[in-house]
């Protein structure tokens, strides 16, 4: 029964469009598993140039940003230019004690990015991330302090995770012509 389950699975999933993001078929075939596909999104990403990112989380998102799109290194040439800004930071004050002390903090990090042509200085995709994170605020300044951190670097990875889904579904609709490019 479980195997006729997975099976229906299967054919539901390939019959809903999904096809992965990173990679194109180089053939018209049904089926994605025949192990040939066309890298040329993921070879495209690896041609952005990340800018430098003020400040601490900057500094930690740019890094996660170059992990996920350049994982091979710096591109001697690139093609494209991004530039990532911090445009605010807003820490909530949460549950509150009888002498009005916070005993959770809410931090929301937004930003703004754009990723810009090298050659004809267009601009191609414009967006902005925002990610929350929280934590306790302990007795112990040393905990709130580490739990502070550990809030930064999870919100830094989630906006450099998003901004990449962004820009591998830009390079995926443009070179696929499937979706408006210029609406990412």
């Amino acid at each position: 029964m479980k195997k006729y389950q997975v099976l229906l699975l299967a054919l539901f999933v390939s019959s809903c469009g999904f096809q992965p993001l990173y990679v194109e078929k180089k053939h018209n075939n049904t089926w994605y598993f025949s192990g040939d596909f066309d890298t040329s999104i993921t070879q495209e990403m690896a041609q952005i140039k990340v800018e430098p990112i003020a400040e601490r989380f900057g500094q930690v998102m740019r890094n996660e940003l170059l992990d996920s799109l350049t994982p091979r290194g710096t591109p001697k040439q690139p093609k494209y230019r991004l530039y990532v800004e911090l445009t605010d930071k807003q820490i909530i004050q949460q549950a509150l004690r009888n002498d009005i002390t916070a005993t959770r903090e809410q931090v929301r990090y937004k930003v703004n990015y754009s990723l810009y042509d090298m050659k004809t200085g267009k601009q191609l995709v414009r967006g902005n991330s925002i990610a929350y994170s929280s934590y306790d605020i302990m007795s112990n300044p040393y905990s709130t302090t580490v739990a502070e951190k550990k809030g930064e670097k999870d919100c830094a990875q989630i906006i450099a995770n998003d901004i990449a889904l962004r820009l591998g579904a830009y390079f995926h609709s443009r070179q696929t012509g499937v979706g408006d490019s210029s609406a990412i």
